[in-house]
């Protein structure tokens, strides 16, 4: 790292970009579309400048637009361009990729353009599947290996965030019609990747169910109190890095101690809980992925 800026391998370029190697250095040495550093040892270092360069490249190539025909254009033409594809793309890859360009330049407006105008054609829950989940699971790969910086990927979460709320807070309350199943929302303690959470809370308001929405790191023994307050419930939560594997049996036996005979029912999923079984099925089902739990709880 500089005192100012990022710095990136070509290989990082490869991760963020999706181009190869290879062929970067081949537009580098053949139209001087990128200019790196080198270090003492001849190894090329690209700045945050050469990375927005080469995905500003990729979308306009994905496009159909020829290298020498973007080498040739200066950046405000470049950016022009973007800015128009992004308002009428219906591709989700290139969604993608402009979504990428709005979080290196924590840039709002750029973000909304695409998103808005996904939701408003294809709806929020199909956004939220197609095009935001697959974003956030490549930016948290990239964040694992120091591609971005946290401050990149905490803008575009919040900012997923910010639109969840805003499509839920648009649902009446009067929409309650499914008056059979309630579900209560959670995550287990010190977990706080909620995004997905917050989507099935939608996803379940917006089909007429009443849902009680807790949260992030939710304590056992406030979830045994929402069942006494209001009766049998149905529980969702996702374990995306809690409980660690080593504490899942115990976390089982918990519930299954405290519901056993409840006619509650927990609906679980995540990537800590991949390869596990059910431990208990009518009290506690493990689901393959958000869409299979959605989709196996409205049933």
């Amino acid at each position: 790292m500089t005192d100012q800026y990022q710095e990136f391998s070509i290989k990082d370029l490869e991760s963020y970009t999706g181009i190869k190697a290879h062929t970067i250095r081949i537009w580098e040495q053949r139209y001087g579309l990128l200019k790196p550093e080198r270090t003492d040892s001849n190894i090329r270092r690209y700045s945050d400048k050469e990375l927005k360069m080469l995905l500003n490249i990729s979308l306009l190539n994905q496009r159909g637009h020829k290298i020498s025909e973007i080498a040739a254009m200066d950046e405000t033409a470049m950016m022009r361009l973007i800015e128009q594809y992004s308002k009428t793309s219906e591709s989700d890859d290139t969604l993608i990729a402009t979504l990428k360009l709005a979080m290196l330049n924590f840039d709002e407006k750029l973000f909304n353009s695409v998103i808005d105008l996904r939701i408003a054609t294809q709806g929020l829950e199909s956004t939220f599947i197609n095009v935001i989940t697959p974003f956030l699971v490549h930016i948290g790969n990239l964040w694992r290996t120091n591609a971005i910086c946290p401050a990149q990927e905490h803008f575009i979460s919040n900012l997923v965030r910010q639109k969840i709320y805003a499509h839920t807070d648009k649902l009446s309350t009067d929409l309650v019609v499914n008056l059979d199943k309630t579900f209560v929302l959670y995550l287990p303690e010190l977990e706080f990747h909620e995004l997905s959470l917050l989507m099935l809370n939608f996803a379940l308001r917006s089909r007429g169910f009443k849902t009680i929405y807790l949260g992030q790191s939710v304590p056992l023994e406030d979830l045994i109190q929402v069942y006494q307050r209001s009766g049998p419930v149905h529980y969702i939560s996702l374990f995306t890095t809690q409980p660690a594997q080593v504490l899942l049996s115990s976390y089982f036996e918990k519930l299954i101690e405290k519901f056993r005979h409840t006619h509650c029912e927990f609906h679980l999923a995540g990537g800590v809980l991949s390869g596990v079984k059910s431990p208990e099925l009518g009290l506690i089902s493990i689901h393959r992925d958000i869409s299979t739990l959605l989709a196996e709880v409205i049933a």
